[in-house]
């Protein structure tokens, strides 16, 4: 009888294409704040994941940041935090990632649809990735170690010409322009590890 309740289990997972359990909100909430800046982390909006494994909301915020939980279906641990004005790309990202979209595709159609004037990605807007190695997170607690916190400052269509900024880095911690000419062109700020 445990080996049928088991199987079903695995059979749950497998369809559900979640390859751990989800942590609870608690624990989502506070590891997807560690993308956040210090001052704005109380009033932070978090999205994560219910116990189906659904996106949802976990927590309304206040203060115009919105954080993402770590997706539990990813190699790895990543969270970040983007200013709500970004939400709109972020979610149509998530939209088309969804619907089996490779990342060429979403990068494609959201230039299309940015040029198009459908989404708007201003100016200036920032976003902060917080990574580690699935090994570096403790799940019960929420305590993660040898995370990597980088940023990312939006500057749709510009270039290395109208920025002054060179396309990559020379050295680690130096300002440089990824994606330039695109709806995507953002300022790479990748402090060194320690």
């Amino acid at each position: 009888m445990k080996a049928i309740i088991l199987i079903g289990l695995l059979i749950t997972v497998h369809a559900n294409g979640y390859s751990q359990n989800v942590p609870s909100s608690d624990i989502q909430i506070k590891t997807a704040l560690l993308a956040a800046p210090t001052e704005l982390k109380d009033g932070a909006k978090v999205y994560g994941y219910n116990s189906a494994g659904e996106f949802t909301t976990l927590r309304e915020g206040s203060n115009g940041l919105i954080c993402l939980a770590d997706d539990p279906n990813s190699k790895g641990f990543n969270v970040a935090c983007y200013q709500k004005d970004l939400d709109p790309f972020m979610a149509r990202g998530r939209e088309l990632k969804k619907e089996g979209k490779t990342s060429q595709e979403i990068f494609d159609i959201r230039e299309t649809e940015t040029k198009a004037g459908k989404i708007n990605i201003p100016k200036g807007s920032t976003l902060y990735v917080y990574n580690a190695e699935d090994g570096d997170v403790t799940w019960a607690s929420g305590e993660v170690v040898n995370g990597y916190l980088r940023y990312v400052v939006y500057v749709p269509f510009e270039t290395s010409e109208s920025t002054g900024l060179p396309t990559k880095p020379e050295f680690a911690g130096q300002p440089w322009i990824m994606n330039p000419g695109t709806h995507r062109a953002h300022i790479m700020l990748s402090p060194p590890r320690e």
